[in-house]
């Protein structure tokens, strides 16, 4: 592989094992190409939904919509834990978040909205749904992932390519990217000793908030 292709992380890992992921540059820029298109393919269909509520209802659902595929030494390092093969075709059976999409609603009633209008087109296929806003994550991480494949329309096929969606409210993704920032940026020896227990007490106050305010947005609404 030539090495004016290789990116930062790629070199990081080393070039035989660049290699067995990516047999040529072929192989990378097609895999590449895959899951952006999906990501793109599900971007757009979200602001398709965010665009028709305004028009209706004038108000959107959506805040914001993010997207990221997963770097190359990601997909190795997972791969390796799992003790299976370093291969394009390893990736794309076994590595669910390789393209991911997070979208953040105003309210918690919105997340389950636009999960309902998204699941309602008929050619994406429900793989997995985990509610992490019903049933929390042990240290308080709410949030709704659904492991979706959606068709990407190439030159000579269709290919369904999987997708992480995850549907969150502007308070829950305040604390999960604050929990991020704090817990994986830190040295985890370093640490307080009660770090794990004020995370998960800040995650129960924030919900309780994140509660209110869907709460008063009901009631305003039913005052109109």
């Amino acid at each position: 592989m030539n090495q004016k292709y290789l990116s930062a992380d790629e070199t990081i890992i080393g070039q035989n094992e660049i290699g067995m992921l990516y047999s040529s540059y072929h192989d990378f820029q097609q895999l590449r190409h895959l899951y952006n298109a999906a990501v793109r393919e599900i971007q757009m269909r979200l602001e398709v939904l965010n665009d028709e509520f305004n028009v209706m209802y004038a108000r959107s659902p959506i805040h914001h919509i993010e997207s990221r595929l997963k770097s190359t030494k990601s997909i190795v390092d997972k791969l390796k834990r799992k003790n299976l093969s370093i291969s394009t075709a390893s990736a794309k059976r076994n590595v669910n978040d390789i393209a991911g999409i997070r979208v953040v609603c105003g309210y918690i009633d919105d997340v389950y909205r636009v999960e309902e209008m998204l699941m309602r087109q008929t050619d994406i296929e429900l793989v997995k749904r985990q509610d992490y806003i019903k049933t929390p994550n042990y240290n308080g991480y709410r949030s709704l992932h659904l492991d979706v494949r959606v068709p990407v329309f190439l030159s000579d096929s269709t290919q369904h390519v999987l997708v992480e969606i995850q549907i969150r409210s502007v308070a829950m993704d305040f604390w999960a990217s604050l929990e991020h920032d704090l817990r994986y940026k830190a040295d985890k020896a370093a640490l307080p000793s009660d770090i794990n227990e004020q995370m998960l007490q800040c995650a129960d106050e924030i919900a309780e908030i994140d509660r209110k305010m869907q709460d008063m947005y009901r009631r305003i609404q039913e005052a109109k």
